[in-house]
């Protein structure tokens, strides 16, 4: 077993997680295997780990809402093991708080599944819905992965605004939208306004590494939701 996986902080047993309506749609399928090394690492995760989701992960959040948060792939102690995207690591502390604050998430925590969340006008999904080793997708993945952000974009058709944490989410859903990546550069604090309607905001992803060095401050952060939120509420 790789020694990778047993690293981090490890969370309560947190049993099956409880169908998301992503469930049910074709933007997800929580047995996809297209990922022949992202496949396997999972089944290695879930002998290490049998409490852990270790599967696929859902988007979470409100089935119509006009807000849509794309990530970079699932965490193997935060999402990977409780099955809800920024739910359970580092990452989501600083995601749920300034949700909250702007009025998009009920609570300022997202910990556990049944911890009361519920996200208000808001969806969260993945570029990446599987965990890869080293927190670290391949092209190939990141590309196969992307139909499923493509339909998850289509079953919205409400959709005003997208918010992409880093540049690999922002090259997902340009990608998923059939436009040309090279056209739509990614930049922290960028608004593009897409053919669909929707604008585009661009922040830095809320990683470890970029809340510690400070390329990333809550600040930098609370900004960008709050253009969202002024955006939203112009109609």
């Amino acid at each position: 077993m790789r020694a990778s996986l047993s690293k981090g902080r490890k969370p309560a047993s947190v049993g099956p997680v409880p169908q998301d309506s992503a469930d049910t749609t074709p933007a997800y399928d929580r047995d996809c295997r297209l990922c022949p090394r992202l496949a396997t690492f999972l089944d290695e995760v879930r002998v290490e780990h049998p409490d852990y989701w270790a599967r696929p992960v859902p988007s979470f959040g409100d089935a119509d809402a006009r807000f849509l948060i794309v990530g970079l792939a699932p965490g193997m102690h935060g999402a990977n093991a409780t099955g809800r995207p920024f739910t359970g690591d580092w990452c989501g502390p600083l995601l749920y708080s300034t949700l909250h604050r702007h009025g998009f998430a009920a609570r300022a925590t997202s910990e556990h599944r049944d911890d009361g969340q519920s996200l208000i006008d808001c969806r969260i999904a993945n570029a990446v819905k599987c965990l890869p080793p080293a927190n670290k997708p391949e092209l190939p993945e990141i590309r196969q992965c992307n139909r499923y952000l493509a339909q998850e974009i289509a079953m919205l058709p409400r959709l005003a605004a997208i918010m992409a944490l880093g540049t690999i989410a922002h090259r997902a859903v340009i990608e998923a939208l059939g436009l040309k990546v090279g056209a739509w550069r990614f930049g922290h604090g960028a608004k593009l306004v897409l053919p669909t309607g929707a604008t585009l905001f661009d922040s830095y992803h809320v990683s470890r590494y970029n809340t510690n060095t400070g390329r990333l401050t809550e600040a930098m952060f609370d900004g960008v939701v709050n253009d969202v939120r002024t955006h939203l509420d112009r109609g």
